[in-house]
């Protein structure tokens, strides 16, 4: 089975009468996704496509079970709604809203791992177990989400929405099915890093192949690969860091707000050395992804 989420996942949508959420509960009750229950303070006794819309995740709760909630709210009211379905006993939230203020972030992740509970993101489009389940906006309408997304044996785990579709849509193009796709956010700070996510992938018998499509700055590939060389870890892990331009364009950000490089610091240069000296196979262009994958599959078939 995947890991964090599968076809028994029961999830509810903090903030489901926006206009983004809309859209997206939409495609994932097409995905076949178990979508109990929505939460907007004052909009009690509203359906979302079939969906109640309840003032608080409490009352939720008590009306229905759930284990995973998506948040969807606008950035000042995030740590809020965050805390709230913690304290109410959810274990996953995919905070989908960007633009959180930092000291708000550091508080909710702070606070879930006190409670033992897991946040993806923030900026995060979500989470898909092909055939099974998916969470927030990856992958678009069904139609186009089964066209990039197939079940199969490889992991995929991207700081990228729009490349994390990319990235599986070339594998499935290829015959190379996904075990789970994960979109963790392109904030500089996020509750679910590649390094914290890896230990799962290693006890997933269903994973084989582990894909991580990175990013210039911070320093989030750096500790992967000191975390994958000091725990001898067993999966072969296949990655592909953008962006190398940004290496000589010191102190400007592009695209998503962790992605600014200070001298070496979140080079892509740096981190693909380091990374290959922990015995991570980096690939040097996207489109080598799927060939590097079926070479790996092949040898451990």
């Amino acid at each position: 089975m995947a890991i964090l989420i599968d076809e028994k996942t029961k999830v509810i949508i903090q903030g489901i009468t926006g206009r983004e959420a809309v859209t997206f509960t939409r495609g994932m009750l097409d995905y076949g996704t178990k979508v109990v229950a929505g939460v907007t303070p004052d909009k009690e006794g509203q359906k979302i496509y079939g969906v109640p819309v309840y003032n608080c995740v409490k009352t939720a709760l008590k009306n229905h079970k759930a284990n995973t909630s998506i948040v969807s709210v606008p950035p000042r009211f995030a740590k809020d709604a965050t805390f709230e379905a913690i304290d109410a006993g959810i274990k996953l939230i995919n905070v989908f809203t960007e633009r959180i203020p930092r000291a708000d972030v550091i508080e909710m992740i702070a606070f879930a791992k006190q409670r033992e509970a897991r946040i993806v993101g923030p900026n995060s489009l979500g989470m898909i177990s092909p055939g099974k389940i998916k969470l927030g906006s990856i992958g678009g309408p069904v139609d186009e989400c089964n066209k990039a997304f197939t079940p199969g044996n490889v992991a995929v785990l991207s700081r990228s929405g729009g490349m994390l579709v990319e990235t599986c849509s070339q594998l499935s193009l290829n015959g190379i099915g996904q075990s789970i796709a994960i979109n963790i956010g392109g904030d500089p700070i996020i509750g679910s890093t590649f390094y914290e996510l890896l230990p799962l992938l290693e006890k997933d018998l269903q994973t084989k192949v582990i894909v991580l499509f990175c990013e210039p700055g911070t320093v989030q590939e750096e500790i992967t690969a000191k975390f994958v060389k000091e725990a001898s870890y067993t999966k072969p892990i296949v990655v592909f860091i953008a962006g190398s331009f940004v290496d000589n364009m010191q102190g400007m950000r592009f695209g998503h707000a962790a992605v600014i490089v200070h001298g070496e610091m979140g080079s892509t240069k740096v981190k693909a050395r380091i990374m290959r000296e922990a015995g991570i196979r980096v690939v040097d262009y996207h489109s080598q992804i799927v060939t590097e994958v079926r070479k790996i599959l092949k040898e451990i078939s």
